[in-house]
């Protein structure tokens, strides 16, 4: 008879077996599979100082980042490859795998490009605009656009809210739109159209092209964007008169290209992930953009000189004016612009009306807590 302690045979048994496979396994190097890492190569319609270029990098970082590493997006500036506005055809083509700019460069294909993004105004803002692209049909039609009526080997998302863009950089102030009649001015998209039926010479130039021409005299006026680019990309150094709101684009947001052939390559988890980081980039960027543009618009007043004016009313009235003229060719000339004019209506008659009703005004409170109201920009005077 054993003296041993029941189960003690076979724990002994057990912990020997366990050393020996253990120490077998210390015999054998490690196997591991590499992680495999596909590459983007994209190209901005911005120049590199241009917080543009920047929001194209936090979108990129985004990516790179909630991938693991298994996307690696490189962002090349305006230029780098291609010329701004020819960057939807490199990528269609597959001389880019990607990149970041706005529909309304692309306005020359489709006029109804430019309704995704620098559309009329219809009382929506940027953020309402981009709810219509996720829940009010807009995204499909962006979808059948690119694809299907121009057969453009792209996918494409929508994002980065912009809020309402001044009426631009003059030599001094305008205060009716018959002092816009003649006026040599820059712009893009729909806008192009509504500030020639006001009488304007409109010429379209991308972003970096824009502050040399007013320098030498090709541009009597431009509008970009926001007070950040206007301040980075030079406009306080051609101009001291800065035009505040408008109604040529009240509401723009930015577009995000991908090869389709290079996109569709991708794994379900990748795919989705450029869609959801293209979401909290989106975010981030209206977050950015308030901190960065407030204080770029009180550096250039009080540092630089700046004076900014808001618009008069009898040009933002004579650019609704223009707006339904300009609507009204389009519908004509162009069924699939009437078709996604028709939609964007039907969703800002039921969104504004809500939002006019519902969202208080801010001047009252702004006005109880300061004690003034905003600073800055003062009606035009003769």
């Amino acid at each position: 008879m054993s003296n041993q302690a029941p189960g003690t045979t076979n724990r002994r048994r057990f912990l020997t077996g366990a050393a020996v496979t253990g120490t077998a396994a210390m015999g054998f190097p490690m196997i591991s599979k590499a992680q495999q890492v596909t590459s983007l190569r994209w190209q901005s319609t911005w120049p590199a100082k241009d917080i543009f270029h920047e929001y194209a990098l936090d979108y990129a970082k985004k990516v790179n980042e909630m991938s693991g590493g298994r996307l690696r997006i490189e962002v090349l500036p305006a230029g780098a490859v291609v010329k701004a506005f020819d960057l939807i055809d490199a990528v269609a083509k597959g001389t880019l795998d990607g990149g970041h700019g706005v529909s309304a460069y692309w306005y020359g294909k489709n006029s109804a490009f430019s309704l995704f993004g620098t559309g009329p105004a219809l009382g929506m803002d940027a953020n309402n605009f981009l709810a219509w692209m996720a829940y009010g049909g807009g995204q499909a039609l962006y979808d059948e656009l690119v694809q299907k009526v121009l057969n453009l080997d792209v996918v494409g998302f929508v994002y980065g809210p912009m809020p309402t863009q001044p009426l631009g950089w003059f030599k001094k102030p305008v205060q009716n739109a018959a002092q816009l009649k003649g006026l040599k001015y820059r712009t893009v998209g729909l806008s192009i159209d509504v500030f020639k039926a006001m009488g304007a010479a409109v010429n379209a130039l991308p972003g970096g092209e824009i502050v040399p021409a007013m320098d030498r005299g090709l541009l009597d006026a431009a509008e970009f964007n926001n007070a950040s680019s206007d301040r980075i990309l030079g406009f306080p150094d051609v101009s001291k008169t800065c035009m505040l709101q408008s109604y040529h684009q009240p509401a723009e947001a930015f577009e995000i290209l991908f090869n389709r052939k290079r996109y569709d390559a991708l794994p379900a988890d990748l795919k989705a992930i450029l869609k959801t980081a293209s979401e909290a980039a989106s975010a981030d960027m209206s977050w950015k953009a308030i901190h960065r543009y407030s204080q770029d618009y009180i550096d250039m007043r009080e540092k630089q000189g700046v004076r900014f004016y808001r618009t008069p009313d009898d040009i933002l009235r004579a650019q609704m004016r223009a707006w339904s003229q300009v609507v009204e060719a389009k519908r004509k000339e162009n069924p699939f612009f009437a078709k996604v004019l028709d939609s964007q209506l039907a969703w800002a008659r039921r969104t504004v009306a809500w939002s006019l009703d519902t969202i208080v005004d801010p001047r009252i409170a702004y006005s109880h807590w300061f004690a003034q109201k905003p600073a800055g920009a003062t009606p035009a005077k003769k």
